[in-house]
């Protein structure tokens, strides 16, 4: 029996208008998939594919032109605690501390400070930030800054996690470090995740499957499932057959959708 799907995206299309120059871009087209809970789903395809803008739809930032968007059968409406998003830049509160930081969602809910306080301290020590609490962002290092925000947004307990590239503005050892930290997090929660990136490595190593989009109009190219077992160590993973021939794989669609583009770009030159 299939495991029942968290989110729904039925014939999704975007289209984005732009009134004062009269055109029409079409970003997404007969988007149709099923994320499973429980599920680590990355998205890979090539720049302005619509990657980011599925997850924006799925947050609730924006509309789908046509089609519609359920997530545990219910249609996905405004911005909600339920869905929790990380972008590819901290976006912390410079004003607050890093343990007002954490807290800031449950404080906006009426959580009691008696009630969050242990919670904060939890992921100030999940998350390798003890001794950081009463610092402010200008005092922390990238990789640090994204952990306060990971902390701040799965603290509040999201049905569903959203992440748009988050450690990409990372240096490759912090970044590795950060996605060690977010799988040892996932798999003692499994939250359902969509993970948006361009580094193919990422995507096998994080993923449960990855889901391959062609260059814009972005469409689901292919659905790739990942077949290492968890825990996963990066290092052995690299020198693994199957992992380079996933990577492969992926690399010569990409190159493929990539070079499809361009081609389109010369002719409407």
């Amino acid at each position: 029996m299939c495991a029942k799907p968290k989110v729904i995206l039925k014939n999704i299309q975007k289209t984005f208008r732009d009134p004062r120059r009269k055109t029409e871009t079409v970003a997404l087209r007969d988007i149709n998939v099923n994320v499973v809970d429980g599920e680590f789903l990355c998205l890979l395809g090539p720049s302005g594919c619509g990657k980011s803008t599925i997850l924006n739809l799925i947050a609730g930032f924006d509309e789908p032109s046509e089609g519609e968007i359920l997530l545990d059968d219910r249609p996905v409406g405004k911005p909600s605690p339920d869905r929790g998003m990380i972008f590819q830049t901290a976006e912390l509160f410079p004003w607050l501390s890093v343990a007002e930081n954490i807290a800031f969602g449950l404080r906006m809910t009426g959580v009691s400070p008696t009630t969050y306080g242990p919670e904060v301290s939890r992921y100030l020590e999940l998350m390798g930030l003890e001794g950081f609490e009463k610092h402010y962002p200008y005092e922390l290092s990238g990789g640090m800054r994204q952990r306060v925000a990971l902390a701040r947004v799965w603290i509040t307990n999201p049905t569903l996690f959203l992440m748009d590239e988050p450690f990409g503005a990372l240096d490759a050892q912090t970044r590795l470090l950060m996605q060690e930290l977010l799988v040892r997090i996932w798999i003692d929660a499994r939250r359902t995740s969509l993970f948006v990136t361009h580094d193919v490595d990422e995507s096998i190593f994080l993923g449960d499957r990855i889901l391959l989009m062609s260059a814009r109009p972005g469409m689901v190219r292919e659905s790739i499932d990942i077949p290492f077992q968890r825990p996963r160590i990066y290092q052995d993973l690299i020198f693994d057959k199957d992992f380079n021939d996933i990577k492969n794989h992926v690399l010569n669609v990409l190159r493929e959708e990539s070079l499809h583009l361009i081609n389109r770009h010369a002719e409407s030159a």
